[in-house]
């Protein structure tokens, strides 16, 4: 007992001090340890979270497929919610339904699989193309614009603005326009396919020309046909082929119209504005698109 009365603190025996640190070093081994293998799995944790996952851009108007912009093609309920790609193993650039040759399709969202293809479209030069006709239009940003763009408005597959040329009508072809001179031989053929290209009779315009044949004129393709590589494979053009100026061209002047109106030559004209269906002369014979 002390002075004010509190019992004197006695020290602990040696076997507990030692056991009390025995259970110290324990405790900070096996903090060590857990530390230790804890880490990597944190670390893997972390870096999955912080993964980038990829998003795809998808047609969004179709009744009962869709397209994606890597190409595949599926129904709705297979799009995977969090991707927004096609799920499983969907067939990438499929061209069911399409007519190589004319690159059209029945289908739209086939149309956007086939067009987005690189063996059947060239990035360079879908996004030079421009999204419509006036001047302040801008130009298609990515592949998958221009195949949806493309696919879903052209107007190279109507007849008078109001009516389908075929049931093909979904196309993604380079539209003439963005090319000089029309394009090379083979892509005006491409771009003529079901086409009918006729020769009239003299003094005769397309438009007699074509509902002679139980079809109409196509004013959107004589921009294909108004060039002297095209009017050779159709006409002779033995007075050679001549710039002109008039709504009866693409043209062949008849033999025996008078000389100062060069018999026999093709003629064809830089203002492409006044090309026309109902255009004639009666000393030439008309090249018509009809369909």
């Amino acid at each position: 007992m002390t002075l004010f009365g509190r019992p004197k603190r006695r020290a602990l025996p040696f076997s507990t001090r030692k056991m009390s640190k025995l259970i110290a070093y324990s405790f900070f081994a096996s903090l060590l340890f857990i530390l230790q293998f804890s880490s990597p799995a944190l670390s893997i944790r972390r870096d999955v979270s912080l993964q980038n996952t990829y998003t795809c851009r998808t047609t969004v108007q179709g009744r009962y497929l869709i397209a994606d912009d890597m190409g595949q093609v599926c129904d709705a309920l297979s799009i995977d919610p969090h991707t927004r790609c096609c799920r499983g193993k969907s067939e990438r650039f499929s061209c069911n339904g399409c007519n190589l040759v004319s690159q059209c399709c029945n289908s739209y969202e086939f149309c956007v699989s086939c067009c987005l293809n690189p063996s059947r479209t060239q990035k360079d030069m879908a996004v030079n193309v421009k999204i419509s006709k006036p001047i302040t239009a801008g130009m298609y940003s990515s592949i998958f614009d221009f195949c949806t763009g493309r696919c879903r408005h052209n107007s190279e597959s109507v007849v008078h603005e109001n009516a389908y040329l075929s049931e093909f009508h979904h196309c993604f072809s380079i539209p003439s326009n963005s090319s000089s001179g029309g394009g090379s031989g083979v892509q005006t053929e491409v771009r003529l396919a079901g086409i009918n290209v006729v020769i009239g009779r003299q003094g005769e315009s397309c438009d007699s020309v074509c509902k002679s044949s139980g079809q109409s004129c196509v004013p959107n393709k004589f921009v294909l046909l108004n060039q002297c590589e095209t009017m050779h494979k159709y006409l002779s053009c033995k007075g050679g082929c001549l710039a002109s100026v008039g709504a009866d061209q693409p043209a062949e002047v008849i033999d025996d119209a008078p000389r100062d109106l060069n018999p026999g030559a093709c003629l064809y004209t830089s203002q492409v504005s006044v090309l026309s269906c109902d255009g004639s002369h009666q000393h030439t014979k008309r090249l018509c698109p009809c369909a």
